[in-house]
């Protein structure tokens, strides 16, 4: 049975799992933000480089050199951009995906648990239900597996297709560049 201790102790524990996600989404948020200003600090500096190279370029021959010597850096950087915000997004997935296996399989445990106690205390001839509740634990617990497989196999298309996406970028730029 649940008694007002349990239910407390598991509201406690699912609000210290609550405020750990948070804090995981606000550190990866942060991260994303001080990258964000990072980048946006660097573009303008080198913004303002390009401009006053681009103001005292004595000919279209050498206008036309400094902007080809800035697409290559571009295109690199924009690149190297997405793998950091890759990197943090993906790290932040498995902080939550790790709590989400771990909450499935304590809340597993605790209704097994429970079922148990329900069927030590049932009248003879109730251990058919009790069978059944653990086949069904096991489904959910397969289904849950074959969920967080699937996720992993997204995630790893998604990293594989960035990869792609962004060599074939940078190919197209540093061929104009030779």
């Amino acid at each position: 049975m649940l008694n007002t201790e349990t239910f407390t102790a598991s509201n406690k524990a699912n609000l210290d799992v609550l405020a750990g996600l948070t804090a995981k989404a606000f550190e990866g948020l942060e991260q994303i933000t001080a990258l964000n200003l990072q980048v946006m600090k660097t573009g303008l500096a080198e913004a303002l480089e390009t401009s006053r190279a681009a103001l005292s370029a004595p000919d279209a021959q050498a206008l036309f050199a400094l902007q080809a010597g800035v697409l290559q850096p571009s295109a690199d950087k924009a690149a190297a951009y997405g793998r950091q915000v890759q990197a943090i997004v993906t790290a932040a997935s498995a902080d939550f995906e790790k709590v989400a296996a771990e909450q499935f399989s304590a809340a597993q445990s605790q209704l097994l648990a429970a079922a148990e106690g329900i069927a030590k205390n049932a009248p003879e001839g109730s251990a058919g239900g009790l069978v059944l509740v653990k086949s069904a634990f096991a489904a959910a617990n397969n289904a849950f597996d074959g969920l967080q497989k699937a996720g992993k196999q997204a995630s790893n298309a998604a990293e594989a297709s960035y990869s792609a996406f962004s060599g074939a970028v940078a190919k197209p730029a540093k061929a104009k560049r030779a």
